[in-house]
């Protein structure tokens, strides 16, 4: 079942899909309604998964699901995968590649390879204050208090 992202629980289980670039307005239009349609639907062994998602600097999709209810199952999970890899197909997008870093430069967002990003730290052109994505949050409330950090504060500190 559909519910606004803001109402769930703190320990809502996060899954995090970066896009390798920004949608356009029609292609978020879109997104949104499919992620309606797929969140309404989805369940595990039958019962209704209790979910929400946001979309952030029209690249980031971030879903939500309460498990207090009903929990998520391999297969729910598998059904999850697949819509993305949908998405993936249909807008020409990579979401599902952990291997890149996605970063801010004043209010851009961009997208790197680790090995790119790992040769600009060297290089000094992003530095432990450089804001950076820490896809690996969890739960809701690491999302909302740990996710866009100074890499210092985040698993690319290793880079610095």
């Amino acid at each position: 079942m559909l519910v606004e992202f803001n109402t769930l629980p703190d320990a809502s289980r996060i899954w995090i899909y970066q896009g390798s670039r920004s949608f356009t307005e029609t292609e978020l239009e879109e997104i949104q309604k499919e992620l309606n349609d797929f969140i309404g639907e989805w369940t595990a062994h039958g019962s209704q998964l209790n979910a929400g998602y946001e979309i952030k600097y029209r690249r980031f999709i971030v879903l939500a699901l309460d498990q207090s209810a009903t929990a998520a199952s391999g297969c729910s999970i598998d059904a999850s995968v697949h819509f993305i890899q949908h998405l993936e197909k249909k807008y020409n997008v990579e979401l599902l590649d952990k291997m890149n870093v996605s970063y801010k430069q004043g209010e851009h967002v961009a997208y790197k390879t680790l090995v790119d990003f790992k040769k600009m730290a060297k290089q000094k052109a992003v530095s432990k204050n450089t804001i950076v994505f820490n896809n690996l949050v969890t739960n809701k409330q690491e999302y909302q208090e740990h996710w866009e950090v100074p890499a210092s504060e985040s698993w690319h500190s290793r880079f610095m």
